[in-house]
C-alpha cells in the first residue's frame, strides 16, 4: 500500500495543503506558473506552505520517515544550542571534529585532522570541547550529538575505546586523556541531548561528507 503523501499548492487556482493528487492537480492543472511539491507528512507540507516556493522548488529537501504522532513526542530541537560532531574517512584513519551554533551553523570551534582516530572519539572529544568551551565563557546552552556511545562516555566518564595506543596516534589519545580528566575535575550544568537526525535531518554540525 502506498504510503499518503501531501501536497502543497504555493500558487493555483486554491492555495494550501491538499491530502490527494487529484485535489493538488484541480488546482495546478492547465492553471499559468502553478506551483506545487509533495512531502510525506502534513507538518512538513504546513511549514513549507509558510515559506516561498523558491526555497523547495529544485532543491533536496529532508523528509522523515516519522509519522507525524512520532513527530509530535519528539518535538523541535533548541536553536540556541551547540552541536557537534565528528568526521572519520575509513580508507585513510583521519578524524576531525566541529562545534556549530545550532541555528546559525557558525562554527564556534574545528579540531583536527589526528592520524589513526575513530568517529565514536571524536564525537566524544567534541562534546567534552563544548562542555569546556561553555564553562569558560559561563554559557548554559544545551550540547547535541548524534552519538548515543559518545553520550554515554561523557556521562560515565569514560573513554570505551577498544583502538590501540601507538605513535601515530599520539596527540589524538593525550587530547583524549585530557578530556577524560577535565570531567573528573568540572562540573556542568548543559545538558547533552541526542540529536534526532530521523525527525530533524542531519547534525547541524555534519561535515557533509556521506
Amino acid at each position: 500500500m502506498a504510503k499518503p503523501k501531501f501536497y502543497v499548492v504555493w500558487k493555483g487556482r486554491r492555495t494550501g495543503v491538499f491530502s490527494s493528487w487529484d485535489e493538488c492537480k484541480a488546482q495546478v492543472h492547465g492553471f499559468p506558473g502553478g506551483t506545487y511539491k509533495s512531502f510525506k507528512t502534513r507538518q512538513l507540507a504546513e511549514e513549507a506552505l509558510k515559506s516561498s516556493s523558491k526555497n523547495y522548488i529544485g532543491h533536496d529537501t529532508f523528509e522523515t520517515e516519522l509519522t507525524e504522532g512520532q513527530l509530535a513526542k519528539i518535538g523541535k530541537p533548541i536553536l540556541e544550542s551547540i552541536s557537534v560532531d565528528g568526521a572519520w574517512n575509513t580508507s585513510t584513519g583521519v578524524v576531525e571534529y566541529q562545534g556549530v551554533h545550532t541555528k546559525t551553523k557558525k562554527i564556534i570551534f574545528r579540531k583536527g585532522p589526528y592520524h589513526d582516530g575513530t568517529n565514536n572519539i571524536v564525537e566524544f572529544l567534541g562534546i567534552v570541547h563544548a562542555l569546556a568551551y561553555c564553562k569558560q565563557k559561563k554559557m548554559f546552552l544545551p550540547i547535541y550529538s548524534d552519538s548515543r556511545n559518545a553520550i554515554g562516555w561523557v556521562r560515565d566518564k569514560e573513554a570505551r575505546t577498544n583502538h590501540p595506543r601507538r605513535e601515530s596516534n599520539k596527540a589524538l589519545f593525550e587530547l583524549l586523556d585530557r578530556a577524560i580528566k577535565w570531567l573528573n575535575e568540572n562540573t556542568y550544568e548543559n545538558r547533552i541531548l541526542k540529536w534526532e537526525t530521523k525527525a530533524w535531518g542531519e547534525n547541524p554540525a555534519d561535515f557533509g561528507r556521506k
